[in-house]
Protein backbone atom coordinates (compact mmCIF):
# COMPACT_ATOMS: atom_id res chain seq x y z
CA UNK A 1 0.00 0.00 0.00
CA UNK A 2 1.03 3.52 -0.84
CA UNK A 3 2.44 5.23 2.19
CA UNK A 4 1.98 8.76 0.42
CA UNK A 5 -1.29 9.97 2.20
CA UNK A 6 -1.53 12.46 -0.79
CA UNK A 7 -1.19 9.83 -3.43
CA UNK A 8 -3.71 7.16 -4.11
CA UNK A 9 -3.16 3.39 -4.93
CA UNK A 10 -5.27 3.28 -8.30
CA UNK A 11 -8.38 5.37 -9.41
CA UNK A 12 -11.60 3.83 -10.27
CA UNK A 13 -13.78 5.47 -12.96
CA UNK A 14 -17.76 4.53 -13.55
CA UNK A 15 -19.66 4.16 -9.93
CA UNK A 16 -22.63 2.11 -10.87
CA UNK A 17 -22.69 -1.06 -8.84
CA UNK A 18 -19.95 -2.95 -10.23
CA UNK A 19 -17.92 -0.21 -10.12
CA UNK A 20 -18.77 1.26 -6.51
CA UNK A 21 -18.43 -2.21 -5.37
CA UNK A 22 -15.11 -2.69 -7.04
CA UNK A 23 -14.23 0.41 -5.52
CA UNK A 24 -14.89 -0.98 -1.79
CA UNK A 25 -13.89 -4.01 -2.61
CA UNK A 26 -9.78 -2.81 -3.30
CA UNK A 27 -10.38 0.00 -0.33
CA UNK A 28 -11.06 -3.53 2.08
CA UNK A 29 -8.09 -4.82 0.65
CA UNK A 30 -5.74 -1.88 1.83
CA UNK A 31 -5.55 0.09 -1.21
CA UNK A 32 -6.14 3.44 -1.42
CA UNK A 33 -8.56 4.29 -3.86
CA UNK A 34 -9.92 7.53 -6.14
CA UNK A 35 -13.01 7.39 -7.61
CA UNK A 36 -14.90 9.48 -10.23
CA UNK A 37 -18.06 9.33 -11.74
CA UNK A 38 -20.05 11.93 -13.92
CA UNK A 39 -22.71 11.53 -11.58
CA UNK A 40 -21.60 13.40 -8.73
CA UNK A 41 -24.09 11.60 -6.73
CA UNK A 42 -22.89 8.28 -7.54
CA UNK A 43 -19.18 9.40 -6.28
CA UNK A 44 -20.72 10.95 -2.70
CA UNK A 45 -22.49 7.76 -2.36
CA UNK A 46 -19.83 5.52 -2.80
CA UNK A 47 -18.06 7.65 -0.16
CA UNK A 48 -20.25 7.94 2.85
CA UNK A 49 -20.33 3.95 2.23
CA UNK A 50 -16.98 3.96 2.75
CA UNK A 51 -17.29 6.04 5.55
CA UNK A 52 -20.35 3.74 6.83
CA UNK A 53 -18.70 0.57 6.74
CA UNK A 54 -15.43 1.62 8.03
CA UNK A 55 -16.79 3.20 11.05
CA UNK A 56 -18.75 0.19 11.36
CA UNK A 57 -16.18 -2.64 10.66
CA UNK A 58 -12.63 -1.14 11.09
CA UNK A 59 -12.78 1.53 14.19
CA UNK A 60 -9.21 1.17 14.26
CA UNK A 61 -9.19 2.81 10.42
CA UNK A 62 -10.05 6.37 10.68
CA UNK A 63 -8.74 7.91 6.98
CA UNK A 64 -11.27 7.41 4.36
CA UNK A 65 -9.97 4.54 1.97
CA UNK A 66 -11.67 6.51 -0.98
CA UNK A 67 -11.54 9.91 -2.22
CA UNK A 68 -13.74 11.29 -4.36
CA UNK A 69 -12.98 13.46 -7.41
CA UNK A 70 -14.72 15.88 -9.10
CA UNK A 71 -12.83 15.61 -12.70
CA UNK A 72 -10.12 13.24 -14.01
CA UNK A 73 -7.45 15.89 -13.99
CA UNK A 74 -8.19 15.97 -10.16
CA UNK A 75 -8.05 12.00 -10.40
CA UNK A 76 -4.80 11.99 -11.83
CA UNK A 77 -2.99 14.53 -9.61
CA UNK A 78 -4.17 12.55 -6.98
CA UNK A 79 -2.76 9.12 -8.44
CA UNK A 80 0.71 7.70 -7.76
CA UNK A 81 2.77 7.18 -11.09
CA UNK A 82 2.99 4.90 -12.96
CA UNK A 83 -1.33 5.21 -12.93
CA UNK A 84 -3.75 2.62 -12.42
CA UNK A 85 -7.31 3.54 -13.66
CA UNK A 86 -9.88 0.82 -14.09
CA UNK A 87 -12.80 1.76 -15.81
CA UNK A 88 -16.31 0.45 -14.96
CA UNK A 89 -18.39 2.49 -17.79
CA UNK A 90 -20.74 0.30 -20.16
CA UNK A 91 -19.03 -1.23 -23.43
CA UNK A 92 -18.46 0.55 -26.66
CA UNK A 93 -18.63 3.88 -26.97
CA UNK A 94 -17.89 4.94 -23.39
CA UNK A 95 -14.76 3.35 -23.42
CA UNK A 96 -13.73 5.57 -25.92
CA UNK A 97 -14.93 8.83 -24.53
CA UNK A 98 -13.64 7.72 -21.19
CA UNK A 99 -10.11 7.51 -23.11
CA UNK A 100 -10.59 10.37 -24.62
CA UNK A 101 -11.06 12.51 -21.63
CA UNK A 102 -7.88 11.14 -19.83
CA UNK A 103 -5.89 12.11 -23.61
CA UNK A 104 -6.74 15.07 -22.65
CA UNK A 105 -6.91 15.29 -18.89
CA UNK A 106 -2.62 14.79 -19.29
CA UNK A 107 -3.04 10.53 -19.08
CA UNK A 108 0.75 9.53 -19.86
CA UNK A 109 2.75 7.00 -21.68
CA UNK A 110 3.23 4.38 -19.13
CA UNK A 111 -0.40 4.66 -17.40
CA UNK A 112 -2.69 1.97 -16.84
CA UNK A 113 -6.46 2.13 -18.40
CA UNK A 114 -8.27 -1.34 -17.45
CA UNK A 115 -11.45 -1.87 -19.40
CA UNK A 116 -13.45 -4.23 -16.76
CA UNK A 117 -16.84 -4.26 -18.99
CA UNK A 118 -18.32 -6.52 -20.98
CA UNK A 119 -16.66 -5.16 -24.14
CA UNK A 120 -16.29 -7.15 -27.44
CA UNK A 121 -12.98 -8.63 -27.73
CA UNK A 122 -12.40 -7.58 -30.83
CA UNK A 123 -13.11 -4.07 -29.30
CA UNK A 124 -10.52 -4.53 -26.87
CA UNK A 125 -8.13 -5.35 -29.67
CA UNK A 126 -8.33 -2.32 -31.63
CA UNK A 127 -8.56 -0.12 -28.62
CA UNK A 128 -4.95 -1.69 -27.32
CA UNK A 129 -3.56 -0.79 -30.96
CA UNK A 130 -5.42 2.70 -30.67
CA UNK A 131 -4.32 4.09 -27.59
CA UNK A 132 -0.82 2.29 -27.40
CA UNK A 133 0.84 5.71 -27.91
CA UNK A 134 -1.18 7.54 -25.27
CA UNK A 135 -1.27 4.88 -22.48
CA UNK A 136 -1.39 0.89 -21.85
CA UNK A 137 -5.10 -0.01 -22.58
CA UNK A 138 -5.54 -3.40 -20.56
CA UNK A 139 -8.39 -5.00 -20.05
CA UNK A 140 -10.24 -7.17 -17.79
CA UNK A 141 -13.27 -9.34 -17.93
CA UNK A 142 -15.28 -9.76 -14.68
CA UNK A 143 -18.13 -12.52 -13.61
CA UNK A 144 -19.86 -12.47 -10.08
CA UNK A 145 -21.98 -9.44 -10.66
CA UNK A 146 -23.02 -7.29 -7.63
CA UNK A 147 -22.18 -9.47 -4.43
CA UNK A 148 -18.80 -10.87 -6.55
CA UNK A 149 -17.73 -7.59 -7.05
CA UNK A 150 -17.96 -6.35 -3.39
CA UNK A 151 -16.56 -9.74 -2.53
CA UNK A 152 -14.65 -11.35 -4.50
CA UNK A 153 -15.38 -11.46 -8.21
CA UNK A 154 -13.79 -13.84 -11.02
CA UNK A 155 -11.22 -11.54 -13.03
CA UNK A 156 -9.93 -12.74 -16.71
CA UNK A 157 -6.86 -10.32 -17.58
CA UNK A 158 -5.47 -9.70 -20.59
CA UNK A 159 -2.79 -7.77 -22.51
CA UNK A 160 0.20 -6.37 -21.77
CA UNK A 161 2.26 -8.00 -19.52
CA UNK A 162 4.04 -4.84 -17.95
CA UNK A 163 0.42 -3.88 -16.72
CA UNK A 164 -0.21 -7.36 -15.35
CA UNK A 165 2.87 -7.36 -13.47
CA UNK A 166 1.64 -3.72 -12.54
CA UNK A 167 -1.70 -4.61 -11.31
CA UNK A 168 -1.21 -8.10 -10.21
CA UNK A 169 -0.99 -7.84 -6.48
CA UNK A 170 -4.06 -5.69 -6.68
CA UNK A 171 -6.11 -8.27 -8.26
CA UNK A 172 -4.91 -11.58 -6.90
CA UNK A 173 -6.28 -9.55 -3.41
CA UNK A 174 -9.47 -8.41 -4.51
CA UNK A 175 -10.28 -11.76 -5.87
CA UNK A 176 -12.44 -14.82 -4.80
CA UNK A 177 -10.27 -17.34 -3.14
CA UNK A 178 -10.82 -20.82 -3.22
CA UNK A 179 -9.74 -23.51 -1.07
CA UNK A 180 -6.73 -25.39 -2.81
CA UNK A 181 -7.30 -28.61 -1.59
CA UNK A 182 -10.95 -29.41 -2.26
CA UNK A 183 -11.81 -26.41 -4.61
CA UNK A 184 -14.41 -25.15 -2.71
CA UNK A 185 -14.77 -21.29 -2.26
CA UNK A 186 -14.18 -19.52 0.47
CA UNK A 187 -16.87 -16.76 1.09
CA UNK A 188 -16.82 -13.51 2.96
CA UNK A 189 -19.48 -11.42 3.30
CA UNK A 190 -18.69 -8.87 5.87
CA UNK A 191 -16.87 -5.44 4.34
CA UNK A 192 -13.11 -5.19 5.82
CA UNK A 193 -12.42 -8.42 6.61
CA UNK A 194 -11.05 -9.64 3.03
CA UNK A 195 -9.79 -13.60 2.45
CA UNK A 196 -5.94 -13.54 2.59
CA UNK A 197 -5.76 -17.20 2.15
CA UNK A 198 -6.37 -19.77 -0.32
CA UNK A 199 -6.40 -19.67 -4.65
CA UNK A 200 -7.67 -16.45 -6.10
CA UNK A 201 -9.66 -16.58 -8.94
CA UNK A 202 -7.46 -14.36 -11.38
CA UNK A 203 -4.70 -15.28 -13.73
CA UNK A 204 -3.16 -13.39 -16.52
CA UNK A 205 -4.97 -15.00 -19.65
CA UNK A 206 -3.12 -13.72 -22.74
CA UNK A 207 -2.59 -11.54 -25.20
CA UNK A 208 -4.97 -8.52 -25.43
CA UNK A 209 -8.69 -9.79 -26.06
CA UNK A 210 -8.27 -13.43 -24.82
CA UNK A 211 -9.83 -12.50 -21.67
CA UNK A 212 -12.90 -10.77 -23.04
CA UNK A 213 -13.23 -13.33 -25.49
CA UNK A 214 -12.63 -16.25 -22.52
CA UNK A 215 -15.48 -14.20 -20.32
CA UNK A 216 -17.74 -14.28 -23.52
CA UNK A 217 -17.65 -17.90 -23.44
CA UNK A 218 -18.30 -17.65 -20.01
CA UNK A 219 -21.33 -16.13 -20.19
CA UNK A 220 -22.22 -18.52 -23.07
CA UNK A 221 -21.86 -21.20 -21.01
CA UNK A 222 -23.89 -19.50 -18.28
CA UNK A 223 -26.68 -18.76 -20.83
CA UNK A 224 -26.89 -22.61 -21.36
CA UNK A 225 -26.75 -23.56 -18.03
CA UNK A 226 -29.29 -21.44 -17.06
CA UNK A 227 -31.70 -22.75 -19.53
CA UNK A 228 -30.91 -26.36 -18.82
CA UNK A 229 -32.11 -25.79 -14.80
CA UNK A 230 -34.95 -23.72 -16.75
CA UNK A 231 -35.86 -27.01 -19.05
CA UNK A 232 -35.88 -28.72 -15.79
CA UNK A 233 -38.23 -26.76 -13.63
CA UNK A 234 -40.63 -26.71 -16.74
CA UNK A 235 -40.75 -31.17 -16.83
CA UNK A 236 -41.26 -31.11 -12.94
CA UNK A 237 -43.36 -28.46 -12.99
CA UNK A 238 -45.91 -28.92 -16.01
CA UNK A 239 -44.90 -32.81 -16.32
CA UNK A 240 -44.87 -33.90 -13.18
CA UNK A 241 -46.85 -31.06 -11.68
CA UNK A 242 -45.05 -30.40 -8.86
CA UNK A 243 -45.51 -27.11 -7.29
CA UNK A 244 -42.61 -24.24 -7.63
CA UNK A 245 -41.89 -24.87 -3.82
CA UNK A 246 -41.39 -28.71 -4.67
CA UNK A 247 -39.11 -28.17 -7.51
CA UNK A 248 -36.99 -25.89 -4.81
CA UNK A 249 -36.54 -28.83 -2.60
CA UNK A 250 -35.65 -30.96 -5.66
CA UNK A 251 -33.39 -28.61 -6.53
CA UNK A 252 -31.94 -28.40 -2.91
CA UNK A 253 -31.53 -31.73 -3.00
CA UNK A 254 -29.74 -31.56 -6.54
CA UNK A 255 -27.42 -29.25 -5.62
CA UNK A 256 -25.60 -31.74 -2.65
CA UNK A 257 -24.46 -33.95 -4.87
CA UNK A 258 -22.78 -33.42 -8.50
CA UNK A 259 -25.13 -30.81 -9.85
CA UNK A 260 -23.64 -28.45 -6.73
CA UNK A 261 -23.31 -24.56 -8.41
CA UNK A 262 -24.10 -21.06 -7.68
CA UNK A 263 -27.11 -20.95 -10.02
CA UNK A 264 -29.11 -24.27 -8.51
CA UNK A 265 -28.53 -22.58 -5.92
CA UNK A 266 -30.40 -19.18 -6.28
CA UNK A 267 -32.54 -21.30 -8.97
CA UNK A 268 -33.90 -23.09 -5.51
CA UNK A 269 -33.90 -19.71 -3.59
CA UNK A 270 -36.30 -18.19 -6.70
CA UNK A 271 -38.40 -21.38 -6.93
CA UNK A 272 -39.67 -21.16 -2.97
CA UNK A 273 -40.01 -17.27 -2.95
CA UNK A 274 -43.70 -16.42 -2.46
CA UNK A 275 -45.05 -13.24 -3.90
CA UNK A 276 -44.75 -10.68 -1.27
CA UNK A 277 -48.01 -9.03 -3.38
CA UNK A 278 -50.47 -12.12 -3.70
CA UNK A 279 -48.39 -14.46 -1.64
CA UNK A 280 -48.86 -16.80 -5.07
CA UNK A 281 -45.15 -18.42 -5.94
CA UNK A 282 -43.28 -15.33 -6.97
CA UNK A 283 -41.98 -17.20 -10.39
CA UNK A 284 -45.83 -17.55 -11.62
CA UNK A 285 -46.03 -14.24 -11.29
CA UNK A 286 -42.93 -13.25 -13.45
CA UNK A 287 -43.51 -12.91 -17.08
CA UNK A 288 -41.80 -15.18 -19.34
CA UNK A 289 -40.13 -12.86 -21.39
CA UNK A 290 -36.06 -13.35 -20.78
CA UNK A 291 -34.07 -10.76 -21.33
CA UNK A 292 -30.14 -10.75 -22.48
CA UNK A 293 -26.80 -8.30 -23.21
CA UNK A 294 -25.46 -10.14 -25.98
CA UNK A 295 -22.68 -11.72 -24.87
CA UNK A 296 -24.50 -15.11 -25.08
CA UNK A 297 -25.44 -13.99 -28.53
CA UNK A 298 -21.37 -12.96 -29.58
CA UNK A 299 -20.76 -16.43 -28.51
CA UNK A 300 -23.14 -18.08 -30.89
CA UNK A 301 -22.03 -15.99 -33.39
CA UNK A 302 -18.01 -16.56 -32.98
CA UNK A 303 -19.08 -20.29 -32.88
CA UNK A 304 -20.71 -20.07 -36.08
CA UNK A 305 -18.10 -18.19 -37.62
CA UNK A 306 -15.10 -20.28 -36.23
CA UNK A 307 -17.21 -23.24 -37.50
CA UNK A 308 -16.86 -24.97 -33.80
CA UNK A 309 -20.27 -26.92 -32.90
CA UNK A 310 -21.68 -24.91 -30.20
CA UNK A 311 -25.75 -25.68 -30.15
CA UNK A 312 -26.12 -26.09 -26.52
CA UNK A 313 -25.12 -22.43 -26.06
CA UNK A 314 -26.99 -21.46 -29.64
CA UNK A 315 -30.05 -23.00 -28.31
CA UNK A 316 -29.66 -21.03 -25.04
CA UNK A 317 -29.89 -17.47 -26.90
CA UNK A 318 -33.02 -19.31 -28.93
CA UNK A 319 -34.77 -20.11 -25.75
CA UNK A 320 -34.24 -16.28 -24.67
CA UNK A 321 -35.30 -14.70 -28.46
CA UNK A 322 -38.63 -16.97 -28.57
CA UNK A 323 -39.59 -16.21 -24.78
CA UNK A 324 -39.71 -12.57 -26.19
CA UNK A 325 -42.73 -13.29 -28.64
CA UNK A 326 -45.03 -13.55 -26.13
CA UNK A 327 -47.94 -12.73 -27.98
CA UNK A 328 -47.46 -14.97 -31.04
CA UNK A 329 -47.15 -17.64 -28.49
CA UNK A 330 -50.35 -17.11 -26.75
CA UNK A 331 -52.66 -17.12 -30.31
CA UNK A 332 -50.31 -20.57 -31.40
CA UNK A 333 -51.15 -22.48 -28.15
CA UNK A 334 -54.63 -22.03 -28.79
CA UNK A 335 -54.17 -22.74 -32.79
CA UNK A 336 -51.56 -25.67 -32.81
CA UNK A 337 -52.40 -29.50 -31.04
CA UNK A 338 -50.52 -31.09 -28.85
CA UNK A 339 -50.37 -34.05 -25.98
CA UNK A 340 -51.02 -33.71 -22.74
CA UNK A 341 -48.23 -31.92 -20.91
CA UNK A 342 -49.13 -33.71 -17.76
CA UNK A 343 -46.40 -36.74 -18.30
CA UNK A 344 -48.16 -40.11 -17.02
CA UNK A 345 -45.35 -42.10 -15.58
CA UNK A 346 -45.91 -44.72 -13.53
CA UNK A 347 -42.43 -44.07 -11.14
CA UNK A 348 -42.56 -40.10 -10.61
CA UNK A 349 -39.20 -40.45 -8.59
CA UNK A 350 -37.19 -42.49 -11.12
CA UNK A 351 -37.95 -39.89 -13.10
CA UNK A 352 -36.72 -37.49 -11.33
CA UNK A 353 -33.41 -39.54 -10.53
CA UNK A 354 -32.86 -39.66 -14.32
CA UNK A 355 -33.56 -36.13 -15.16
CA UNK A 356 -31.05 -35.23 -12.51
CA UNK A 357 -28.40 -37.30 -14.54
CA UNK A 358 -30.01 -35.83 -17.66
CA UNK A 359 -29.11 -33.05 -16.84
CA UNK A 360 -25.68 -33.61 -15.23
CA UNK A 361 -24.97 -35.04 -18.41
CA UNK A 362 -25.99 -32.55 -20.89
CA UNK A 363 -24.23 -29.34 -18.81
CA UNK A 364 -21.29 -31.65 -19.23
CA UNK A 365 -21.57 -30.94 -23.19
CA UNK A 366 -22.28 -27.73 -22.69
CA UNK A 367 -18.60 -27.10 -20.86
CA UNK A 368 -17.17 -28.92 -23.10
CA UNK A 369 -18.67 -27.11 -26.48
CA UNK A 370 -17.39 -24.05 -24.69
CA UNK A 371 -13.56 -24.93 -23.97
CA UNK A 372 -13.76 -26.63 -27.59
CA UNK A 373 -14.84 -23.04 -28.46
CA UNK A 374 -12.19 -21.26 -26.54
CA UNK A 375 -9.35 -23.93 -28.15
CA UNK A 376 -9.91 -23.50 -31.82
CA UNK A 377 -10.35 -19.67 -31.33
CA UNK A 378 -6.96 -19.74 -29.43
CA UNK A 379 -5.64 -21.54 -32.33
CA UNK A 380 -6.79 -19.01 -34.83
CA UNK A 381 -5.34 -16.15 -32.98
CA UNK A 382 -2.18 -17.96 -31.75
CA UNK A 383 -3.25 -17.49 -28.11
CA UNK A 384 -1.94 -20.13 -25.75
CA UNK A 385 -4.78 -20.56 -23.34
CA UNK A 386 -4.36 -22.70 -20.22
CA UNK A 387 -7.49 -24.50 -19.44
CA UNK A 388 -6.88 -25.80 -16.62
CA UNK A 389 -6.14 -22.24 -15.08
CA UNK A 390 -9.47 -20.98 -16.73
CA UNK A 391 -11.39 -23.93 -15.05
CA UNK A 392 -9.82 -22.84 -11.89
CA UNK A 393 -10.36 -19.36 -11.54
CA UNK A 394 -14.11 -20.08 -12.31
CA UNK A 395 -14.95 -22.11 -8.99
CA UNK A 396 -15.48 -19.27 -6.80
CA UNK A 397 -16.74 -15.38 -7.79
CA UNK A 398 -18.07 -15.79 -11.36
CA UNK A 399 -22.15 -16.99 -11.96
CA UNK A 400 -21.32 -20.18 -13.49
CA UNK A 401 -19.05 -21.03 -10.08
CA UNK A 402 -19.82 -24.94 -9.53
CA UNK A 403 -17.75 -27.83 -7.96
CA UNK A 404 -17.96 -29.57 -10.92
CA UNK A 405 -15.34 -27.28 -12.26
CA UNK A 406 -12.85 -28.78 -9.97
CA UNK A 407 -13.20 -32.37 -12.55
CA UNK A 408 -12.55 -29.85 -15.20
CA UNK A 409 -9.63 -28.40 -13.87
CA UNK A 410 -8.60 -31.85 -13.23
CA UNK A 411 -9.05 -33.26 -16.46
CA UNK A 412 -6.99 -30.61 -17.60
CA UNK A 413 -3.80 -31.01 -15.78
CA UNK A 414 -4.08 -34.73 -16.51
CA UNK A 415 -4.11 -33.72 -20.36
CA UNK A 416 -2.97 -30.24 -20.97
CA UNK A 417 -4.05 -31.17 -24.83
CA UNK A 418 -7.37 -32.66 -24.20
CA UNK A 419 -8.99 -31.61 -27.65
CA UNK A 420 -12.57 -32.10 -26.09
CA UNK A 421 -13.61 -32.39 -22.49
CA UNK A 422 -15.50 -35.66 -23.23
CA UNK A 423 -12.39 -37.19 -24.18
CA UNK A 424 -11.58 -36.80 -20.36
CA UNK A 425 -11.57 -40.63 -18.61
CA UNK A 426 -13.99 -39.39 -15.93
CA UNK A 427 -16.05 -37.47 -18.36
CA UNK A 428 -16.32 -40.17 -20.53
CA UNK A 429 -17.04 -43.01 -18.43
CA UNK A 430 -19.62 -40.86 -16.19
CA UNK A 431 -21.67 -39.73 -19.68
CA UNK A 432 -21.65 -43.47 -20.92
CA UNK A 433 -22.89 -44.53 -17.49
CA UNK A 434 -25.97 -41.99 -17.67
CA UNK A 435 -26.68 -41.47 -21.13
CA UNK A 436 -29.71 -44.17 -21.13
CA UNK A 437 -31.27 -41.67 -18.20
CA UNK A 438 -30.64 -38.33 -20.54
CA UNK A 439 -32.25 -40.35 -23.41
CA UNK A 440 -35.51 -40.96 -21.34
CA UNK A 441 -35.61 -37.38 -19.85
CA UNK A 442 -35.39 -35.95 -23.95
CA UNK A 443 -37.76 -38.98 -25.27
CA UNK A 444 -39.91 -38.10 -22.28
CA UNK A 445 -40.15 -34.48 -22.92
CA UNK A 446 -40.41 -35.01 -26.60
CA UNK A 447 -43.78 -37.23 -25.83
CA UNK A 448 -44.84 -34.76 -23.55
CA UNK A 449 -45.41 -31.71 -25.67
CA UNK A 450 -42.76 -30.40 -23.48
CA UNK A 451 -39.39 -28.25 -24.87
CA UNK A 452 -36.43 -28.80 -23.82
CA UNK A 453 -34.40 -27.77 -27.04
CA UNK A 454 -31.05 -27.30 -24.42
CA UNK A 455 -30.92 -30.89 -22.63
CA UNK A 456 -32.06 -32.62 -26.04
CA UNK A 457 -29.56 -30.56 -28.35
CA UNK A 458 -26.74 -31.04 -25.66
CA UNK A 459 -27.69 -35.12 -26.27
CA UNK A 460 -27.33 -34.87 -29.90
CA UNK A 461 -23.94 -32.84 -29.84
CA UNK A 462 -22.73 -36.25 -27.62
CA UNK A 463 -24.17 -38.67 -30.21
CA UNK A 464 -22.49 -36.55 -33.05
CA UNK A 465 -19.35 -36.88 -31.52
CA UNK A 466 -19.56 -40.56 -30.67
CA UNK A 467 -20.73 -41.05 -34.33
CA UNK A 468 -17.87 -42.62 -36.25
CA UNK A 469 -19.68 -41.88 -39.65
CA UNK A 470 -22.30 -38.87 -39.82
CA UNK A 471 -24.72 -38.57 -43.15
CA UNK A 472 -22.14 -35.75 -44.39
CA UNK A 473 -21.43 -37.80 -46.98
CA UNK A 474 -24.39 -37.77 -48.61
CA UNK A 475 -24.94 -34.03 -48.02
CA UNK A 476 -21.85 -33.28 -50.14
CA UNK A 477 -23.11 -35.87 -52.26
CA UNK A 478 -26.26 -33.41 -53.07
CA UNK A 479 -23.67 -30.08 -52.94
CA UNK A 480 -21.64 -31.75 -55.70
CA UNK A 481 -24.82 -32.31 -57.27
CA UNK A 482 -26.21 -28.74 -58.10
CA UNK A 483 -23.29 -26.78 -57.26
CA UNK A 484 -20.28 -29.34 -58.73
CA UNK A 485 -18.68 -28.63 -55.26
CA UNK A 486 -16.75 -31.46 -54.95
CA UNK A 487 -16.46 -34.70 -52.80
CA UNK A 488 -13.29 -36.54 -51.57
CA UNK A 489 -13.41 -39.61 -51.23
CA UNK A 490 -12.86 -42.22 -48.11
CA UNK A 491 -10.93 -44.71 -49.87
CA UNK A 492 -8.40 -42.28 -51.61
CA UNK A 493 -5.65 -39.87 -49.88
CA UNK A 494 -7.08 -36.66 -47.70
CA UNK A 495 -7.25 -33.41 -49.63
CA UNK A 496 -8.06 -35.31 -53.29
CA UNK A 497 -11.08 -33.89 -54.66
CA UNK A 498 -13.65 -35.36 -56.77
CA UNK A 499 -16.86 -34.48 -58.91
CA UNK A 500 -19.45 -37.03 -60.82
CA UNK A 501 -20.86 -35.73 -63.76
CA UNK A 502 -24.42 -35.95 -62.70
CA UNK A 503 -25.97 -34.69 -65.68
CA UNK A 504 -24.45 -36.71 -68.56
CA UNK A 505 -22.36 -39.56 -68.51
CA UNK A 506 -21.82 -39.62 -64.71
CA UNK A 507 -18.40 -39.83 -65.08
CA UNK A 508 -15.99 -39.04 -62.09
CA UNK A 509 -13.14 -36.74 -61.98
CA UNK A 510 -10.63 -35.69 -60.10
CA UNK A 511 -10.29 -32.20 -59.47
Amino acid sequence: MNNQNQLYDIGVIGLGVMGKNLALNIADNQYKVAAFDLDEHKVQDTVQQEERERKQYLKQVTEPRILGCNNLSEMLSKLEKPRVLLLSVPAGAPVDGVCKSLIEAGIESDDIVIDTGNSLWTDTVEREQRYNKDFLFFSCAVSGGEVGARFGPSLMPSGSLTAWNRIEPIWQAIAAKVDAKTGLPIERFEPGNPVTEGEPCTTYIGPAGSGHYVKMVHNGIEYADMQLICEAYQLLNQGLGLSPAKVGDVFERWNQGSLNSYLMEISADVLKQADPLTGAPLVEMILDKAGQKGTGLWTAVSSLQIGCPAPTIAEAVYARAISTQKGQRQQLSQLLSGPNETLKLSDPQAFIDQLENALYCAKVSCYAQGFQLMAMQAKEQAWQLDFAEIAKIWRAGCIIRATFLQSITQAYQQDSKLENLLMAESFAKGLSDKQNDWRIAVSTAVMGGIPAPCISSALAYYDSYRSATLPASLLQGQRDYFGAHTFERTDKPAGEKYHLNWSSDRSLNKV
